[in-house]
Order: C-alpha cells, then structure tokens, then sequence
C-alpha cells in the first residue's frame, strides 16, 4: 500500500520550527506515514530540528517542495538562472537532511508566469530548461536525490501544463535524476483521464500530490479516484500520496493558490477525512 503523506500548506505558510513542532506530532497521531515539507526561503526552518521530530514520530519525509516565487526561473527573460540553480541545490540538500529522496515542484519558472509560445518558442524555451536544470540534477543524483518537476494548470502557468509536455521537456535528461510530480488537482484540469495521465507518465513518475477537483478533501469530488490509483498500482508507483491543499486564512499562500474560501469543514477535517478516504479506497482496490 502507498504511504500517505499531508503537505503542511494544509494549514498555513511558511513552514517554521513552531509549525514544525506542532504540525508533525498531529499528523503521527491521526495515522498518516508522511509529510511534504516546503522550502519557501532558506532558514524558514531548521532542517536537522525537522529531522529529530520526523524521526521521534516515525513520519517520513516524502518530499521537500520547492516553491518557485518571484525570481525563481530557469526559462524566462532575464531570469537569474544562477540563483534559482542555488535555490534548488539547497532543497536537495535539505531533502538529504530530512532523509527524502525527492524534491518536487514546477521547477522552471515562478507560478504565475504565462505567455504565450508557438512551437518553435517552447522548444527553445524546453531547451532552456534542460540546460538550466543539469548542474542540479548532476548536484541531486550525487546526493540519491530525485527531482521531480510537476505540470501545473493553464491558470497559473503556460510553460508546462501536461504530463506530455514535462515529459517532452525533460527528454534526453537522466532518468534517475529526474522525473514527474503529478496532482489530481492539475490533471484534472488538464488532462482527458487520470489514468490516462498516469499510464503515459509511466515509471517517470517519482511523487504524487493528491486533493479533490475544487483543491479540498480527495474523495469529496467527482474524480475517479478507482481509475487514478488503479493506473498508478499499475505503473509501479511506489512512493508516497500526499494531500496538498491550502488555507484561505493566509494571505500570501490564498493569493497563490487562488483560495478565496474555506474548501472543508476545518483544515483538520480536510487532511483526517482525506486520510481516511484514501485509506479506503487503497483497501478496496487491494493496493
């Protein structure tokens, strides 16, 4: 059975030692094997702390997650490449730290950024981004660390929207060192199936996000929750599913996600019923 992991955006952002303390205990008391931890500016969070807090809890860390912010960006005029190679050389480092194996995220340019390419700009602009990731990825394969770049909807950026695109874009990169992140909530936008998504991503899927088609509890939707796991037990995904979701309360991450109103009963609700769903869904299918 896949473990089952919570991101900490669930409740609030940024992840500091005090989240640290208080959300990663709560998350081991209600069940859950795992948790996403991101890395929204370096110091938010003292990764070694983090470390002895996973470890007296027997939680994983199934990913750290980098944020691409404002000047984040490996593919965009003007982009300070450099920075954003260090940026993401520091989140391997943190992933090594916490024990993970991954570092996900849409690692080529800052949400938001949209413009519009024929096809001669896109592969020049993939051919950017293949060029800007390789000394990280030669940084994370040293260290076991896979980074996992996630396609992310229409709405919040147009370099790369579908699983078919990343794979395009990552073509020719080494397998080991990188691969897919994806997320129901974007492949349902995106994509005409799930399992669809998930079958052509195939092994190259190293992490898996998952929440209902409005961002919310997963299982309070009309996705095919059945057909998504099914797809995923049958690529040999091994890894983790973790509910990502964000809160209306804080400003920055509700103008990020474009959360304007709560999407549960209470953020405890959201992750312990979407942890029980999916538990339920992974035994009725046997997983």
């Amino acid at each position: 059975m896949f473990a089952l992991g919570a991101n900490t955006w669930i409740w609030g952002s940024p992840l500091d030692d005090g989240a640290v303390a208080t959300l990663l205990p709560r998350l081991a008391a209600w069940g859950f094997d795992a948790v996403e931890l991101p890395v929204e500016q370096p110091g938010d969070f003292d990764p070694g702390r983090a470390a002895e807090v996973l470890a007296e809890r027997d939680l994983d860390c199934a990913a750290v997650i980098a944020v691409m912010s404002e000047g984040r960006d490996l593919v965009g005029a003007g982009a300070d490449v450099e920075a954003t190679q260090e940026y993401l050389r520091h989140c391997v480092d943190v992933a090594v730290r916490l024990g993970s194996g991954v570092v996900g995220g849409p690692t080529y340019a800052p949400v938001g950024a949209a413009w519009r390419m024929d096809q001669a700009e896109r592969a020049d602009v993939y051919a950017r981004l293949r060029a800007g990731l390789r000394p990280v990825l030669d940084h994370a394969a040293e260290r076991g660390v896979v980074l996992a770049v996630e396609p992310l909807n229409r709405y919040e950026t147009s370099v790369v929207n579908t699983v078919d695109q990343a794979l395009t874009a990552l073509r020719g990169l080494p397998e080991e060192a990188v691969g897919l992140m994806v997320d129901t909530y974007h492949l349902n936008i995106e994509e005409r199936s799930l399992a669809g998504a998930v079958h052509a991503a195939g092994h190259r899927i190293a992490h898996v996000q998952v929440c209902a088609n409005d961002r919310g509890t997963p299982g309070a939707d009309h996705l095919d929750w059945a057909g998504f796991l099914g797809a995923l037990r049958d690529v040999g995904y091994r890894g983790a599913l973790c509910v990502e979701s964000f809160t209306a309360h804080t400003e920055s991450i509700a103008r990020a996600a474009s959360v304007w109103r709560p999407l549960a009963e209470s953020q405890d609700a959201l992750a312990v019923e979407g942890l029980a769903f999916l538990r339920g869904a992974l035994t009725r299918l046997g997983t």
